[in-house]
């Protein structure tokens, strides 16, 4: 079934969680944090997490009866003392990326590397997977390190766009091939076979850190965070705004966060920001991107899917980009 009404399908089950608004105590303050001081004690966080910590990798090698294919944690201690740690499982994949404090609003000119751990306990047995500009289609749970729970879509599949969420959870899907489906079970839901199953364990800096804006999450400030996945499918080559370009390829940086990229920002003000991903026309010019992109009237691309861009003036910017053409 093609993904697209796939989505129609499940559309009355969608729970977009954005977290509603949970206030501070009242009197409480909680005075901005350097980045670079949160970054080191979230990894350390973390790693302490990964290495007190095992997982039911038993259950997934070898499933019993019943079993649900829940991703389960407890501490390595007294029954389980023998327990493998998550940090030495072969299963953990180790990531890492540029953030700036400039990305929450701060003038200090920090920049950081900062480390994402991505646990995939099985692998979907469909090829490929889908990329930070991808919508895909998702069961999820979000907690803190302590296991309090602060995060949750219904049983049912959910769809976002991988730009539209934090950046770690975005970068953390990248790593998840995905299933069959949807399958109807018969009583108005859905279901997949051979999705994708795991956790990514997200430092704040990638998470929503101070939250300074709108407080869109209900975690604590400064919390890193886990998030259990079942990756259900992807749309590949997703185009969000739908002027013709991937979104994917509007990663100009190439550094795996769409929303940097915004080529007409200066031209916007400080009223509108659409980076390009989610901008019908990239710079501003009046001439929709999806009329600039076109070689006589077709859109035209390479053995590799990529979109080719015209440069009409010849300057090295393509149409789409060149405000002053």
């Amino acid at each position: 079934m093609n993904l697209k009404y796939a989505y129609l399908l499940i559309a009355g089950f969608l729970i977009i969680s954005s977290c509603k608004k949970d206030d501070d105590s009242i009197g409480e303050v909680v005075p901005p944090r350097l980045l670079s001081e949160v970054v080191v004690e979230d990894d350390a966080e973390i790693i302490e997490f990964l290495q007190t910590h095992f997982y039911n990798e038993e259950d997934f090698e070898t499933p019993p009866e019943g079993f649900d294919y829940k991703i389960r944690f407890d501490t390595i201690a007294g029954a389980n003392s023998e327990k493998p740690p998550i940090f030495n499982s072969k299963n953990l994949i180790t990531e890492t990326f540029t953030v700036q404090s400039s990305d929450f609003g701060r003038d200090d000119d920090e920049v950081m590397t900062v480390k994402l751990y991505t646990l995939v306990v099985r692998q979907g047995i469909k090829e490929g997977k889908p990329t930070i500009g991808d919508n895909v289609v998702i069961r999820y749970e979000g907690s803190l390190l302590d296991g309090t729970l602060f995060d949750a879509a219904s049983n049912q599949p959910t769809v976002f766009n991988l730009s539209g969420v934090v950046r770690g959870f975005g970068n953390g899907m990248k790593n998840f091939q995905t299933g069959e489906g949807p399958i109807e079970v018969g009583d108005g839901t859905v279901t997949y076979e051979g999705y994708g199953i795991g956790a990514i364990f997200i430092p704040s800096a990638l998470g929503y850190f101070d939250d300074s804006q709108n407080r869109l999450s209900s975690a604590p400030k400064y919390s890193p965070l886990i998030f259990k996945i079942d990756a259900f499918a992807y749309e590949p080559d997703f185009d969000f705004d739908g002027d013709g370009i991937p979104s994917i390829q509007e990663d100009l940086n190439g550094n795996g966060n769409l929303n940097d990229d915004n080529t007409d920002s200066e031209l916007e003000g400080f009223t509108t920001f659409l980076p390009n991903y989610n901008d019908t026309d990239d710079d501003n010019d009046g001439i929709p991107t999806l009329e600039e992109i076109k070689i006589d009237g077709v859109i035209v691309k390479d053995d590799e899917g990529i979109v080719q861009f015209p440069d009409t003036d010849k300057d090295g910017i393509p149409d789409h980009l060149d405000n002053d053409l």
